[in-house]
C-alpha cells in the first residue's frame, strides 16, 4: 500500500489539489484531516508518512497557524518540498440562485481576503461565515444549509458534492497562487523526501528558518542578523514576524532564503553567525524550490 499523506480535507479542497498535482502518480495515499492543526499533528504522531499544508497565499499572505505550529508544537518536523497551486474560487450552491437571493456565504477563513472585490461589490448584503475548509463549506451549503446559502470553494468540490457553480473565478486576481509545503519527520537533513512529480522542482534550493533572541531589545539587532545573509550575497525571498505569544512586543522572525544547508558554505556560515546573536535559531527545512 502506498504511504499516507495528510492534507486538509475533506475531498475537494485546494490542499488535495496541491497534493495530487505535485505527487508522482499513484505514489501516495491521500489521508484527509479536519484542520491544518490535525494535519500537522498526524505527521508528528506518526500516523502519516508526510503532510502537505498551505503556508502562504499571494493575495492574503501567510497562513499563521502553519507558521506557529512549525515554530512550536511541530518543531520536530522538516519542510522537505514545496508546491505552487494556482487558486480559482467559485461561488457554489445547491441550485442556481440570483446573487440577490444569497444571504449567507460559507468558506475557509483565508478565502474572503482573496475575494474581497466580489464579496464587497456583489454580495455586500450577505454575511460570510467560517468553515474548516472550502470543501466542507461546499458540502454544508449543498447538503444542510438553508435556501439562501452558498459557499466559496473549488469546482472539484462542486462536482464531488453535487453542487451548482453560480459564478466561477471570483478571486481578486487570476494569478492568485498558494504555496504549499511538504513536511516530514526527522532531524535537519535527515528527513525523507516526498515522491514529487517530475517538473515540480524548479532547479534551485530554498532554506526556511525561524529565529528569536534577547538581542531583539537592542537597536540594530535585526539588521545585524540580516546582514549576515546580505554580506554573503544570499537572497532572502521572504521575511515575516510573528508574536511569540509571551509578552507584547516579543517576536520571532521567519526567513526564506535561496540556498541549501548544509550544501552551501556561505549559507552554513551565515546561519552559524546568526545563532551567536539569537536565543534560538531553528532550520525549518532545506529543500528543492518549486
Amino acid at each position: 500500500m502506498a504511504p499516507k499523506v495528510g492534507y486538509l480535507g475533506p475531498e475537494g479542497t485546494f490542499s488535495e489539489e496541491a497534493l495530487l498535482s505535485s505527487a508522482a502518480p499513484d505514489s501516495v495515499q491521500p489521508d484527509p484531516r479536519a484542520t491544518i492543526y490535525d494535519t500537522i499533528l498526524a505527521l508528528r504522531d506518526g500516523e502519516v508518512a508526510w503532510s502537505i499544508v498551505p503556508i502562504e497565499n499571494s493575495l492574503d499572505g501567510s497562513i499563521s497557524v502553519t507558521l506557529d505550529l512549525l515554530a512550536d508544537e511541530a518543531h520536530g518536523l522538516q519542510i522537505v518540498g514545496e508546491a505552487l497551486l494556482t487558486v480559482r474560487h467559485s461561488l457554489i450552491a445547491r441550485r442556481m440562485l440570483p446573487l440577490e437571493e444569497i444571504d449567507t456565504v460559507l468558506t475557509h477563513p483565508q478565502v474572503p481576503g482573496q475575494c474581497e472585490r466580489f464579496l464587497r461589490g456583489e454580495l455586500a448584503h450577505a454575511r460570510v461565515l467560517p468553515a474548516s475548509s472550502t470543501a466542507e463549506a461546499v458540502r454544508e451549503a449543498v447538503d444542510h444549509a438553508g435556501p439562501g446559502w452558498a459557499a466559496l470553494g473549488t469546482r472539484l468540490a462542486a462536482e464531488i458534492y453535487k453542487g451548482t457553480v453560480i459564478r466561477d473565478g471570483v478571486q481578486d486576481r487570476d494569478d492568485n497562487e498558494t504555496r504549499f509545503v511538504w513536511l516530514a519527520r526527522g532531524a535537519e537533513g535527515a528527513s525523507e523526501s516526498p515522491p514529487l512529480r517530475e517538473g515540480e522542482r524548479g532547479g534551485g534550493w530554498k532554506t526556511s528558518l525561524v529565529f528569536w533572541g534577547a538581542g531583539a531589545d537592542s537597536p540594530g539587532w535585526l539588521v545585524r542578523c540580516l546582514d549576515e545573509f546580505a554580506s554573503r550575497g544570499i537572497n532572502l525571498t521572504k521575511i515575516e514576524s510573528r508574536p511569540r505569544r509571551e509578552r507584547l512586543g516579543h517576536y520571532m522572525f521567519f526567513v526564506d532564503l535561496e540556498g541549501s544547508l548544509p550544501g552551501e558554505r556561505r549559507v552554513s556560515d551565515a546561519v552559524a553567525n546568526v545563532r551567536e546573536m539569537c536565543e534560538e535559531v531553528r532550520v525549518l527545512g532545506s529543500y528543492p524550490a518549486a
